[in-house]
């Protein structure tokens, strides 16, 4: 083991001691057993989303949304509206208008990956999405995760974000083993000769100039298994109960209209929602030859010198920049095209 890897873990262990908080014990012990349950890590791919500092000495990276996003173009585009918006209703300065509205207008002809306006950098901040994997599938969530106080079942607006504000930098409060598994992605590199060699190059190249990594939130989401292979089912979710009610709802509500189900797979699935939220914390539902999962979900992101990783060159994307709100003079009048 290396001295600076052992170092950290020292570090990490000593911190808990001191804190003395049995709760923390018993979330070191769940951890440690889904690392003997789920010992394989399933990477899912790069996540993208948005981050923010000040131009000041020492101030930090801290994140604007949800790092969820699947190119890096819908997170750019995020930070079009995000600025353009700002422009709309923010200021009253012809100047500051004048100038958000410039970055408008270049990240509408430009792929760029940041951008610095009125004393704020924006960046758009890669990550990976991965799960822990064992003999019977994706890890589903732990008995210490958190739960909402209100599990209740009906539709309720969307829960708040666990990555709004998000420091991207030491989090001095992580628990032992999630300091390890920190430590340990540090070494993390796509692989493997069916990958292309641009990937592998660029990957190799992030963990030489972005050699720490912050650990996201944990979040939960749907996954289900056809054959060998899991696949998500929509978006991920603060808590697993929140989790479950979107699982609830894809089976009653949305997959139905959404795949035409007939009059007796809507009565199966029903069936079978009603049987799930019957069981309180059930995170898995089979229905037909379909199986369901909640599961938790992991994200990582990688920080160097100047801050979080950006967007690789060989990331995926399926569209380009282009114009998205109407044009917006100085004074915030919009006009309209026909």
């Amino acid at each position: 083991m290396p001295d600076d890897w052992k170092r950290q873990i020292d570090a990490l262990h000593s911190d808990l001691v001191r804190r003395d908080d049995p709760a923390a014990w018993v979330s070191e012990a769940d951890a440690v057993d889904a690392s003997y349950l789920y010992p394989q890590l399933a990477v899912r791919g790069p996540v993208f989303g948005l981050a923010a500092r000040g131009t000041g000495a020492g101030e930090p990276w801290r994140l604007l949304g949800d790092v969820t996003d699947g190119t890096p173009q819908q997170a750019r585009d995020g930070l079009n509206s995000l600025l353009w918006f700002k422009a709309k209703d923010d200021t009253e300065d012809r100047e500051q208008r004048r100038a958000l509205l410039a970055a408008v207008s270049r990240l509408e002809r430009e792929p760029v990956n940041e951008v610095t306006v009125l004393g704020t950098r924006y960046r758009v901040v890669r990550g990976d999405e991965f799960a822990r994997a064992g003999e019977d599938g994706l890890e589903p969530p732990r008995p210490t995760d958190p739960e909402p106080a209100d599990a209740s079942w009906e539709d309720r607006p969307g829960p708040p974000s666990q990555d709004v504000g998000f420091t991207l930098g030491p989090n001095s409060t992580e628990g032992l083993m999630a300091g390890a598994l920190r430590i340990a992605l540090r070494g993390f590199t796509y692989s493997g000769g069916h990958l292309p060699a641009a990937l592998r190059e660029d990957s190799e190249r992030a963990a030489r100039d972005y050699p720490e990594v912050v650990l996201l939130p944990v979040s939960f989401g749907v996954a289900e298994r056809r054959g060998e292979r899991w696949r998500p089912r929509g978006a991920l979710m603060p808590t697993p109960h929140d989790a479950r009610r979107l699982l609830v709802h894809g089976m009653t509500e949305l997959w139905p209209l959404l795949y035409d189900f007939d009059a007796m797979e809507r009565a199966e699935f029903l069936s079978a929602a009603q049987e799930f939220k019957t069981a309180g914390r059930a995170n898995q539902v089979v229905v037909r030859d379909r199986c369901f999962r909640i599961c938790r979900v992991e994200r990582m992101v990688r920080v160097g010198a100047d801050g979080p990783e950006s967007a690789r060159p060989s990331d995926m994307e399926t569209t380009e920049p282009m114009k998205l709100h109407p044009t917006m003079d100085e004074d915030g009048v919009i006009h309209y095209e026909d």
